[in-house]
């Protein structure tokens, strides 16, 4: 091989023998030159190197260390990147430690008082970085111990959403020696981490020995469970650190497309790793009266924290509440609305009461308290909608006056506006779907004797059979016998319904056909375990919402006039057997009812008849919700950018990176 000081050595003296050939001398030594730069860019390459810790103070894995002040080196400059979220300290600090990063270096300084023979972790996930290009340092932990011994084992695994397997992100994650329940109310957390946005933890600098494991969303900063606002999660299993000598497979990638090398690796495989805690938020049901509201004249409504079978008792002090109102309660019976029945006192801008209800006092007992001389206002005050009805008859009068003027058809007396009716049926109607009819305010008539529902065969009309239900809050079912690939006529009389203001409906015609069987599928699903149990299984759309849900029947799961599409699939252990999921308490020691997700999509077809077999628990629940209809996505990985590579393709060179 040519050697370049060589020749340079053998130019200068040439150089200094002929003088006269100094020009050719130097347009070969600036040829020379450039030929030594192929290859390089101009600027130089980027720099794809992490930074590299060179030390430490107290030294990492020190021990009998007495100090609170702990200095990490750096071999360039870097930044810390959202220490406050990234950033965890275990054993917890109810202090919050101060951690910054400048230049080559990362100062923590703890506050709290240091505890003895205790091992600490200091974990920055990925939150360091090189301040230049930004090549991540990768999950680095720090640790150092009070006493003689540095504690390594480690914990690990997943936080989700009980109701519908969310990765949940950001949770604290703890352990506790202490196996009492009351530990997790009355003690902080022994050890801690944070979920990233998998859901995952990584509980480090654990002891041998055995505990018991909890998740919390803490909102006071205490670690420990204060209120009963915050989401937890809690186990009875105890958890029992152990490790084994493994080996794992780790690719080296010489760029985005080539595989550098594939070697087997011996680590320390830390148990468990796949533990799997679902979270969840209590009730709260400790009663009190939030506010009053009263948008329209007609009605107010009062809000309580949590519903009570007993309702609130009103005492009229400038009108007699007796008999005046017509009560709606919601479904959970925390807001009920009062719909004033007299006229007279819709028009009463101000009505003034004693409210007595009950709340839940100090001890947890729901008392009797009075609210006395509420005024409730209305929003809509009578002055201001007299002013809009003169307005309105100006306008139809003066409408009257122009059609008048021009020899049209006129009105001379203005009609008293219907009560509207909104009848939810579109042209096409499910053979599994009924008609709902709302409206505006509570119905003093329903006559069903007005309701017409007309079939068409052939060329005929025929009456079919209905069924008018009410289901509660001012709505309606229509029920039929659906047929498929029949045309129906839904036929309302005028005045068919009246409200309690004397407000009539006016006559309603709405023609629609049921779809034919040719357009839908059908879907089977035989439940393999948890069959013994009540289930309740649901058909989702690509945004995790229901579609359908039916009950199991011997572990089978129906579903009729399924729409073509992609679905998903969600099953309820319904403990309870309520229909409907419920969350968990930790004083009465209820775990949430669990869910489980087919793991895969569901293409459904028309004129399809589909059967599947699920064992909701033959997969992991970590691995159970599909990606596509999981909300909570995982943050993109810090990786190193990778820039020469294409920097060197632009240029034409061949880029061989450092090995």
């Amino acid at each position: 091989m040519i050697n370049k000081n060589d020749i340079m050595a053998q130019l200068k003296s040439k150089m200094k023998a002929n003088s006269l050939l100094l020009p050719f001398y130097l347009l070969a030594f600036l040829l020379l030159a450039s030929c030594a730069k192929m290859g390089q860019p101009d600027g130089g390459w980027y720099d794809e190197t992490p930074p590299k810790v060179i030390g430490a103070s107290p030294a990492d894995g020190a021990i009998n260390v007495n100090q609170k002040k702990i200095n990490i080196y750096f071999d360039e400059f870097i930044k810390l990147d959202n220490p406050s979220e990234k950033v965890v300290v275990s054993p917890p600090q109810l202090e919050q430690p101060e951690i910054k990063g400048a230049g080559k270096r990362i100062q923590v300084s703890l506050v709290d008082s240091l505890k003895a023979n205790t091992t600490y972790t200091i974990d920055f996930s990925d939150a360091i970085s090189d301040n230049n290009e930004g090549n991540p340092l990768g999950n680095y932990t720090y640790s150092f111990s009070t006493g003689t011994a540095i504690d390594t084992m480690e914990v690990s695994g997943y936080v989700l959403e009980s109701e519908n397997l969310e990765p949940i992100k950001g949770i604290l994650v703890g352990l506790y020696a202490d196996h009492a329940d009351s530990a997790f109310r009355a003690k902080p957390m022994l050890r801690v981490s944070r979920t990233d946005s998998r859901g995952r933890f990584v509980i480090k600098g654990v002891a041998p020995g055995s505990y018991r494991i909890y998740a919390l969303q803490d909102m006071d900063g205490d670690y420990k469970f204060s209120q009963k606002s915050e989401k937890i999660a809690f186990s009875h299993d105890i958890i029992v650190p152990s490790s084994k000598p493994d080996v794992r497979q780790d690719t080296t990638w010489v760029d985005s497309l080539h595989i550098k090398s594939i070697d087997q690796v011996k680590y320390t495989h830390f148990l468990p790793d796949n533990v799997v805690l679902r979270a969840f938020t209590e009730p709260l049901m400790d009663r009190a009266f939030l506010k009053t509201e009263r948008l329209k004249a007609n009605c107010f409504s009062l809000f309580f924290s949590y519903g009570d079978s007993i309702l609130p008792q009103i005492k009229g002090l400038n009108f007699d509440a007796e008999n005046a109102f017509l009560i709606e309660t919601s479904e959970k019976k925390d807001t009920i609305t009062y719909w004033l029945k007299d006229t007279a006192l819709v028009n009463q801008d101000t009505l003034l009461m004693d409210i007595t209800y009950r709340m839940t006092d100090s001890t947890g007992v729901l008392v009797n308290k009075t609210d006395s001389a509420q005024e409730i206002l209305s929003k809509e005050p009578y002055a201001k909608r007299m002013k809009a009805q003169e307005k309105e008859l100006a306008d139809w009068k003066k409408k009257q006056e122009k059609k008048k003027k021009k020899g049209e058809p006129y009105d001379s007396v203005m009609a008293i506006k219907p009560l509207d009716v909104q009848v939810s049926v579109s042209s096409q109607l499910d053979p599994d779907k009924n008609i709902i009819f709302s409206f505006p305010t509570p119905l003093a008539k329903a006559d069903t004797a007005g309701i017409h529902l007309y079939a068409k065969h052939d060329t005929l009309w025929y009456k079919a059979p209905l069924v008018f239900l009410p289901l509660g809050n001012r709505k309606y079912e229509l029920r039929g016998e659906w047929r498929p690939d029949i045309e129906y006529s839904l036929e309302v009389d005028s005045a068919a319904f009246e409200d309690i203001y004397g407000l009539a409906s006016k006559p309603i015609k709405q023609g629609f056909k049921v779809n034919s069987l040719d357009t839908y599928g059908t879907l089977l699903v035989n439940i393999t375990s948890l069959s013994d149990q009540p289930l309740l299984v649901q058909l989702l759309d690509a945004q995790d919402k229901m579609v359908k849900e039916v009950k199991t029947s011997n572990g089978v799961a129906e579903f009729y006039y399924l729409k073509p599409q992609k679905y998903y699939m969600r099953l309820i252990v319904d403990r309870n057997n309520n229909g409907k999921w419920d969350t968990g308490n930790y004083d009465t020691d209820l775990q949430p009812e669990e869910v489980y997700y087919y793991p895969e999509a569901i293409e459904c077809k028309a004129k399809w008849d589909l059967t599947e077999s699920w064992d909701p628990t033959a997969r992991e629940l970590s691995r159970q919700k599909p990606g596509a209809i999981t909300k909570q996505k995982p943050d993109k990985e810090k990786k190193v950018k990778n820039q020469n590579a294409k920097r060197a393709a632009d240029l034409g060179i061949q880029y061989i990176p450092k090995m």
